[in-house]
């Protein structure tokens, strides 16, 4: 039995495979880019460094949400909490222990969570969205959690409670 194969789908098979090759290898290429914002931010607040923290945000209408319920901010009101503790020298020192990057199928979103080694809050989380602008990836929501174990929720849910309820008297 003898096999033809139409002369134009050979053509169109390998386009197809290449372009596979090619989505995952920009794939790749965008995990290794957010992941360097990711690190070069973290590094800026190590650092101290004020400008090149705050940079790597998309826009001021960025937001940053805290491990504290009063804590979401957007980019301008961010800067004026953190201004102060940049200016002292002595910002924050999150280094990411693991971190899951996933890019959006059209390339321009990248969303992902990290564990993070802090020395002021212990283990913490940390999650967010990045889209791409002008080629670079910047930074559009992240929210710093601590990830209390089930263990104890029932106790740090009681004690929230009470902060809560003390605070609301107080007022």
């Amino acid at each position: 039995m003898e096999v033809r194969v139409n002369s134009f789908l050979i053509p169109l098979v390998m386009l197809f495979i290449i372009g596979c090759s090619s989505d995952r290898k920009n794939t790749e290429t965008s995990k290794k880019a957010v992941n360097i914002v990711l690190d070069d931010w973290h590094t800026a607040a190590s650092k101290a460094d004020f400008n090149r923290y705050f940079d790597h945000f998309a826009s001021d209408s960025a937001i940053f949400m805290g491990t504290d319920a009063t804590e979401r901010w957007n980019v301008s009101e961010f800067k004026t909490y953190a201004k102060p503790h940049f200016d002292s020298g002595d910002a924050w020192n999150f280094t990411a222990v693991e971190r899951r990057v996933n890019i959006a199928e059209d390339g321009q979103t990248a969303w992902f969570d990290e564990s993070l080694d802090t020395p002021n809050l212990g283990p913490a989380r940390g999650s967010g969205v990045l889209v791409r602008q002008d080629g670079d990836w910047k930074i559009a929501h992240y929210n710093l959690s601590i990830p209390i174990p089930n263990s104890i929720a029932d106790t740090v849910v009681k004690q929230v409670e009470r902060t809560l309820d003390d605070t609301a008297a107080e007022n």
